[in-house]
């Protein structure tokens, strides 16, 4: 019986268990329905996984060049995808040392890594770091807003995290990552990043540029441009991780803290033709939708020419700059320190985030100036011009033209290590446009729409619409050898009243001298004036109106006799379009800028199949290339001789010197040039023909064009000079006289018609000489 109590004892001892036991399994219990109810309450709404099957990041429309080489885009974000296998090891191991040393043992959530981080943030009161895996980022970046710290949105990157890792590999994962990630300055993806920082394939990156692009994913404070040496720490950060987590070498990480940042930032700005490419941008946007260009990503393959638009953007270039220093120094330099832009020491201008190179115009700082020297800052180079540099402006003190804090445009002459030559420019006044097309084929090898696209996007090679002068004459003349009439014909060039639009009008020549009789040849190489418009009298206006259209010119031509002398606005793209018919036999090829276009994943969206028009019959054209070159050889193109090889064209100015031209021509290459101010009342200046203005920048360009490629004849084009022998004719002054060396500014506006359009009939009466 004594035993009694004890068993008593023991039954009520698991009883208080039993109660113990129970409340705690409901409290857990309670718990777990919790989780479970939040789970669900945060589950409830979690975007589908499944949409990441079909889903693509925005990415960039990428625009290639006649050889394959990508020479501008168009993106919202800039953005170039990457598969896997092209993601170098060495930022594989940069990205998961710094952001996720677990990230191939867990399954979406590093609960070790949450509780070390809980742990620390708790010892130091605040949060201190983070525990988001990569997946966790994934998920946060695609479906959810990561600036919203809240618990909630917490709960829900880890649930996403579990099914996205539950439905991808660990390879798939990283790749979406790796294309997603934001890299500071609109870069999405190591890619894109990889060539704005470096300027290199993300598979060429070095141990020291992986790390530094891993540890910009923290955010865009630890941008090498935003903060250099927060940057660098951070990268040497990212270093010190990877030789803890055995992926580098202790020697490999030491070497790799002692490199500098070495940057090569490539902006992108599509700074290689600008209004080439705001061309196939309007024709994307319009054709596919803006949605298509900036966000799902196009690939344009065009018919841009590198060297050649390289070449083109110079000889503009130039050619203004020429132009400009012919007419003086104008002055009113913008002051930073006046204009409260910043100081000495800070400034920096965008024109110093291109590169630098000889023959390259950009502005310069002045820093210190006296009565002998100027000190110019450009980027991180330093000039010093004296006199000589600036003998064109007639001053000879530097104080004379710049102050401290100036800021001038300078032409490099020459490049050394920290210091450049330089001589002095100004920001040219006029205008220029130049097109370049390939004969054979119709593409579009350069175009340039302007001194600059920063400061006017008006393309004037495509929508500007200017007086042609005398360039327009060889429509008048291909009319008249079509109908029978040949080089060796003659016509008199004596003052000449006719009626055009039931008013008198009386043509004169630029150098108000008259030749008496001489062959249509004589009359095209010379530029005369009158025997254009007694021919196109003949065979008659609205005859040579016809002409013009099958040429392929769109714009208005009033049909009246100044229309001869290219009294109408037409567009250089359409004029030097007309100049191919010559060398191609007859006919014409739409002009084209697109080759073909294709979807970002490679499929054909579209492929150019320009249109072909007979325009004249191959003798026609044969014959016009025949007297076209004799404008080079010894007409107001002669100054064009210099190219040294067959060459045709046609210059032009209009009255008052408003519009400069040259359109010319070899076997292989069409272009023209035109030169003026946007405003078209303003003058270039007497003098400035389209022999002086626009000549010199059709030479230099062709030159460059060309260089390397054999000089060719034209095919099937007999020489005037050779079939002169066949044709005994008398004439008052000989086929290959001398031509004058200028125009003379007309004494006086001949009677003009009422206006048939906003261009008065006789306003190109003149006529350049060059």
């Amino acid at each position: 019986m004594l035993s009694l109590p004890q068993i008593t004892l023991r039954l009520r001892g698991w009883k208080l268990i039993d109660r113990v036991a129970i409340a705690f399994l409901l409290l857990c219990s309670i718990a777990l329905g919790a989780a479970c109810g939040l789970i669900f309450v945060y589950a409830s709404d979690l975007p589908e996984i499944r949409a990441l099957e079909t889903y693509r990041p925005n990415v960039v429309t990428e625009i290639y060049a006649d050889d394959g080489q990508m020479v501008g885009s168009f993106a919202l974000q800039r953005r170039i995808l990457m598969t896997y296998e092209q993601c170098p090891k060495i930022l594989y191991s940069a990205v998961t040392s710094i952001e996720d040393q677990h990230y191939e043992d867990h399954w979406g959530i590093d609960f070790p890594r949450i509780a070390g981080a809980a742990y620390r943030n708790l010892l130091k009161g605040r949060k201190a770091e983070g525990a988001s895996t990569i997946t966790m980022q994934l998920a946060g970046n695609l479906f959810l807003d990561r600036s919203d710290r809240s618990f909630r949105r917490k709960m829900q990157e880890m649930l996403l995290s579990l099914q996205i890792e539950r439905r991808y590999t660990k390879p798939q994962i990283f790749t979406m990552y790796a294309n997603q990630v934001y890299l500071a300055h609109g870069n999405y993806g190591f890619a894109a990043a990889a060539q704005f920082y470096f300027g290199k394939p993300v598979t060429d990156l070095k141990l020291q540029e992986a790390a530094l692009l891993a540890g910009m994913i923290r955010g865009p404070i630890y941008s090498p441009l935003n903060d250099p040496q927060r940057a660098l720490a951070r990268r040497n950060l990212v270093l010190r991780r990877m030789q803890e987590e055995g992926k580098i070498t202790t020697s490999e990480e030491a070497a790799a803290r002692k490199t500098p940042l070495g940057l090569h930032i490539q902006y992108p700005r599509n700074d290689l033709a600008p209004y080439f490419f705001e061309e196939i941008r309007k024709y994307l946007e319009s054709t596919y939708g803006t949605e298509a260009v900036h966000e799902r990503g196009l690939r344009v393959y065009t018919t841009l020419n590198i060297a050649m638009q390289r070449a083109a953007n110079l000889s503009v270039r130039d050619g203004l700059h020429a132009y400009d220093r012919r007419h003086g120094w104008r002055g009113g330099l913008p002051n930073i320190l006046k204009d409260n832009l910043g100081t000495l020491e800070t400034y920096e201008d965008d024109d110093w985030r291109r590169p630098i190179e000889k023959g390259s115009y950009v502005t310069g700082l002045v820093m210190a100036v006296d009565d002998r020297y100027a000190t110019i800052k450009i980027g991180t180079y330093r000039a010093v011009i004296s006199a000589n540099d600036f003998a064109w402006t007639g001053r000879k003190r530097p104080s004379e033209l710049l102050k401290v804090g100036d800021l001038a445009q300078f032409s490099i002459q020459e490049l050394r290590e920290s210091t450049v030559r330089v001589q002095l420019e100004q920001q040219p006044a006029p205008q220029a446009a130049m097109v370049a097309i390939d004969n054979p084929t119709g593409e579009i090898k350069a175009l340039v729409g302007g001194y600059s696209f920063e400061d006017s996007k008006f393309n004037r090679a495509t929508q500007a619409v200017r007086q042609v002068g005398s360039s327009f004459k060889i429509y008048v003349y291909a009319d008249a050898i079509e109908k029978g009439a040949t080089p060796f014909d003659t016509i008199v060039d004596l003052p000449f009243t006719a009626i055009s639009g039931g008013q008198p009008y009386s043509p004169r020549n630029y150098d108000e001298k008259f030749e008496g009789t001489i062959t249509l040849r004589r009359a095209l190489a010379g530029s005369r004036n009158v025997p254009a418009v007694k021919l196109a009298e003949k065979v008659g206006i609205n005859s040579v109106v016809d002409t013009a259209r099958k040429f392929g010119i769109t714009t208005p031509l009033p049909p009246y006799l100044p229309l001869a002398l290219g009294s109408a606005d037409m567009k250089l793209i359409e004029h030097v379009s007309a100049f191919t018919v010559f060398p191609d036999d007859g006919i014409r090829i739409d002009p084209h800028m697109i080759r073909r276009v294709t979807s970002y994943d490679g499929a054909l969206l579209e492929e150019a199949h320009p249109s072909i028009h007979e325009v004249v019959s191959p003798e026609v054209a044969h014959t016009m290339t025949a007297m076209l070159e004799e404008v080079i050889q010894f007409g107001t193109g002669i100054a064009a001789k210099s190219l040294k090889r067959p060459a045709a064209g046609k210059t032009g100015t209009t009255q008052d010197y408003t519009d400069a031209w040259f359109i010319g021509y070899t076997p292989q290459i069409t272009s023209g040039v035109w030169v003026g101010y946007d405003d078209k009342q303003i003058s270039l200046g007497k003098k400035e023909t389209g022999a002086r203005a626009a000549l010199p920048i059709w030479t230099q360009f062709m030159q460059s064009a060309l260089a390397g490629q054999p000089a060719l004849d034209f095919q099937n084009v007999v020489p005037l000079e050779q079939q002169a022998a066949d044709h005994l004719i008398h004439v008052d002054t000989p086929d290959t006289a001398p031509t004058e060396d200028e125009p003379a500014a007309p004494k006086e506006k001949p009677p003009a018609a009422p206006p048939p359009s906003k261009t008065t009939e006789g306003k190109a009466t003149g006529d350049d000489r060059r």
